[in-house]
């Protein structure tokens, strides 16, 4: 009997764990929803890795190795993907790292695809924010920002993009941040 109830408790497990990896890729996928095709949302999500591997009592879930999510004709892809879950197993972060790691979509009404790329993306499934980090680009039809560092507003649409800064120590010792780097815009001229 014990053996029995011992089985059904890591059945239970083990379907627990594939309902919370099918919930990340469909939360995951939706980050970035309102600039999507209408359709991507209906269709099958993909995720590609040379390893998975998942910590219930953290609440932490580790693709490792080539990473590659796709659904419809959003793909995303890094060399590690990390889902952070609160304690009542919902997603509250994905962190996809890569040499860069990348995103595209199609939009709607567009043959042109929406691109970004960076050595960090974050995702925070709460607050409806994406920030890319460190040599973020972002492409958009004919305007590209590039920077530091570029925080999105998914719900109201909002781009903010920030130049490097670097600590420095003064004569006196103390550290301060001073900017290095700039924000650059590239609005590319419509065709006549």
């Amino acid at each position: 009997m014990y053996r029995q109830l011992s089985k059904h408790v890591i059945q239970l497990k083990t379907l627990k764990n594939m309902l919370k990896l099918i919930s990340t890729a469909i939360l995951l996928l939706m980050m970035n929803g309102t600039f999507a095709l209408s359709t991507d949302k209906q269709k099958d999500i993909e995720i590609e890795a040379d390893s998975a591997e998942m910590d219930d009592i953290k609440g932490v879930t580790i693709y490792k190795g080539r990473v590659v999510v796709n659904q419809g004709s959003i793909r995303m892809t890094g060399h590690t993907m990390t889902v952070h879950f609160d304690e009542g197993g919902d997603m509250e972060l994905v962190i996809m790292q890569g040499n860069p790691a990348t995103y595209r979509q199609l939009p709607d009404n567009s043959k042109v695809y929406d691109e970004a790329e960076a050595r960090q993306m974050e995702y925070y499934s709460l607050k409806d924010f994406v920030i890319l980090i460190d040599n973020a680009l972002v492409t958009q039809e004919g305007l590209k920002f590039s920077g530091s560092r570029i925080e999105y507003d998914t719900v109201l649409s909002k781009v903010k993009a920030k130049g490097s800064t670097k600590t420095v120590t003064t004569k006196d010792g103390k550290t301060q941040k001073k900017q290095d780097g700039r924000v650059k815009i590239t609005i590319k001229k419509k065709k006549q």
